[in-house]
């Protein structure tokens, strides 16, 4: 019988993360001549051909957009959007906040999804109107609607090429960290993960890619949240192969919280 495309990503997820922890701790990283924020390991790559191996084995016709492969085109209107490892610093580092993520996009909306968090035994997956679960038991957001009750996640990389941007971004941290309870975060899906289980009340980021975005956005809207830009409206994936180089922007929330960020957060955002 073939196989569920949410099948393939919980395999993918299996295997991707064994991968990972065998070579957690024993892996060196190489900064990105075109990022000196980003590191790459050979892990990276072996993980993200694993799961494209995987994946096309059962869906030949999906495509697929790797972050350090790259676009392959499709024809049935699918994209897997994989993530190798997501806080590759922090894995590279041997520090075991980072995940491997695998998202699916139809026609550019995105409809299934799933994380692994290796380093914690903790695989989450989501389809859409299905819910969302942490090793197959349902998760939820936190019902707190006040954001002085909650921590918030952010993760800030420095921009050398527009000091200006960054200090508007650390205004903007200042801004959340006297508003919320307190301010976490160290720059992985680690963050939004625990925003989708409830124990973040929310995860900002002002520079991520959309290898960044799919999967985790799916889990925390099926967990009760809101994934949106800065400005509260919805992000745009349609011609996924085109968004590589794309800035995402984002705040991610319960609903009541996810518009107290929204208020912080429009004053800051690049338009």
């Amino acid at each position: 019988m073939r196989e569920d495309r949410i099948s393939v990503v919980a395999t993918a997820l299996r295997d991707g993360s064994q991968m990972a922890m065998s070579a957690f701790g024993n892996v060196e990283g190489t900064i990105k001549d075109d990022d000196p924020n980003q590191v790459v390991t050979a892990a990276d790559m072996a993980i993200g051909k694993a799961i494209q191996a995987q994946i096309h084995q059962t869906f030949p016709h999906d495509a697929m957009l790797d972050e350090e492969i790259g676009y392959s085109p499709g024809t049935s209107g699918y994209t897997w959007v994989i993530d190798p490892i997501d806080g590759t610093s922090n894995f590279a580092a041997g520090v075991p906040l980072f995940g491997v993520m695998v998202g699916i996009l139809r026609e550019g909306v995105p409809v299934a999804g799933g994380v692994a968090l290796p380093a914690f035994g903790e695989t989450y997956l989501a389809e859409a109107g299905s819910g969302a679960t942490c090793n197959d038991v349902p998760i939820q957001v936190t019902a707190t609607p006040h954001l002085a009750d909650v921590l918030v996640a952010w993760g800030i990389d420095g921009d050398r090429s527009n000091r200006d941007r960054t200090f508007a971004e650390a205004r903007c941290a200042g801004a959340i960290a006297l508003a919320a309870r307190n301010l976490r975060g160290n720059n992985s899906v680690f963050d939004q993960m625990m925003v989708a289980r409830g124990s973040f009340g929310g995860c900002l980021n002002f520079s991520s890619k959309i290898w960044d975005n799919v999967a985790p956005q799916i889990i925390i809207t099926e967990a009760g949240g809101i994934y949106s830009d800065l400005h509260g409206q919805p992000l745009c994936y349609q011609s996924p192969g085109e968004r590589m180089a794309q800035i995402y922007q984002w705040v991610a929330a319960p609903r009541e919280i996810h518009r107290q960020l929204v208020a912080i957060t429009g004053e800051y955002a690049s338009r």
